[in-house]
């Protein structure tokens, strides 16, 4: 057990964190105020290897681990969680591609993916189905060489700005064996987008409903078999509940780091904030809260990593426990602020608005808590 991280850790994690504070940090605010989707800044972090961070590098992936990914999530996040988020998105509609697509397929879609050229979506959730994915109803009808793809695709991270998509919808009979998964490009006839969604946070990323009407999808976009969708979906979203984890870290800790240097400036009954214990033992408890939550997130990272069979209930106890700790503790930022907090003069307000839905997607909280409860009632 190592908990130090290596020479080549250090080296992209030093590398994710001045490219946060130099090209992400300074704009993240007007990217929020204008709901701008920050195309240039994508493609530059799509340089430095962030687009496809656990994509095989014969693609242009960075062929990196899941603990890898943490680090540099983490450091993204703390800049601009929103951003850092849709990055986290596109990296597992990536990887989905590369780990169950063919040969073929890789080398179509994952070149473009991996340097930004084109954006990725993740579609799962319907208008009458989210946490109950199993039961999608989005079905695709074969029809020769291609597949007639009819349904809605709701809450959709990139929709009407992503090039690509990744759908689950139904091809067989009812329950989570009757799902398949098809990569449907942005061009593709019958495909249309709902309106922009007015937010409370993630505002530098588009949501759309994804809707398809008589969409012919060639049956050479399947990835793998009929019927192993689901299985597909769940596999991408281990790894995306560390990353959206991991930017809940991110961001709490910017909170955390603002909140005590406020603590030292700000005067109140003639002494420094700092000075009172009882805002001491406030602070003590946000910096153990998200040290915890970071080695059970990194613990889930490596296990996943390493084929674990029990790695998905970690993924979900550290996602659940990530995401919950780092919301209390930008909530907590924000309280020691006090007036200043809730104002957007000061950054805490941002942060507070884009991680409330980190304990939403990706599984609710109260999914992660079940799947945690299964797996420990099933042995």
């Amino acid at each position: 057990m190592d908990f130090q991280l290596s020479e080549e850790q250090q080296a992209f994690q030093d590398m994710a964190r001045k490219f946060a504070m130099e090209a992400m940090a300074p704009h993240a605010a007007a990217w929020d105020e204008g709901e701008v989707f920050p195309v240039d800044t994508l493609r530059q972090a799509a340089a430095l290897g962030f687009a496809g961070i656990y994509v095989r590098d014969d693609v242009g992936g960075s062929a990196l681990s899941r603990q890898d990914a943490a680090l540099i999530f983490e450091e993204l996040a703390a800049a601009c969680p929103s951003t850092a988020a849709y990055i986290s998105i596109h990296n597992m509609a990536a990887w989905m591609i590369d780990r169950f697509g063919s040969d073929a397929q890789r080398q179509a879609w994952l070149p473009k993916l991996t340097t930004m050229e084109h954006f990725a979506s993740y579609c799962l959730t319907e208008p009458g189905h989210g946490s109950d994915a199993g039961n999608l109803k989005t079905r695709a009808e074969r029809d020769g060489d291609h597949y007639v793809l009819n349904g809605q695709k709701a809450f959709i991270s990139g929709g009407g700005d992503a090039d690509v998509y990744v759908v689950m919808c139904r091809t067989g009979g009812e329950g989570p064996k009757g799902i398949s998964a098809l990569v449907v490009p942005k061009d593709t006839p019958g495909l249309s987008f709902g309106k922009k969604e007015a937010k409370l946070g993630w505002n530098s990323q588009p949501t759309r409903a994804v809707i398809f009407e008589n969409a012919r999808v060639p049956a050479a976009n399947r990835l793998g078999a009929e019927g192993i969708g689901f299985k597909i979906a769940m596999a991408g979203l281990d790894g995306g509940r560390l990353n959206i984890g991991a930017c809940s870290l991110g961001g709490a800790r910017f909170c955390l780091e603002t909140a005590r240097a406020y603590m030292k400036e700000r005067k109140q009954f003639g002494q420094p904030l700092a000075d009172f214990q009882a805002l001491q033992f406030k602070l003590a408890d946000m910096v153990t809260e998200l040290e915890a939550a970071r080695l059970l997130l990194h613990k889930a990272a490596s296990l996943l990593d390493a084929g674990d069979p029990d790695a998905t209930r970690h993924c979900a106890m550290a996602k659940r426990f990530a995401t919950d700790a780092g919301f209390a503790i930008v909530n907590e930022a924000l309280q020691l602020h006090g007036g200043y907090g809730y104002i957007r003069e000061y950054p805490i307000e941002r942060y507070l608005r884009d991680l409330r839905v980190h304990q939403i997607l990706e599984g609710t909280n109260e999914i992660m808590r079940l799947i945690v409860a299964r797996k420990l009632l099933a042995d």
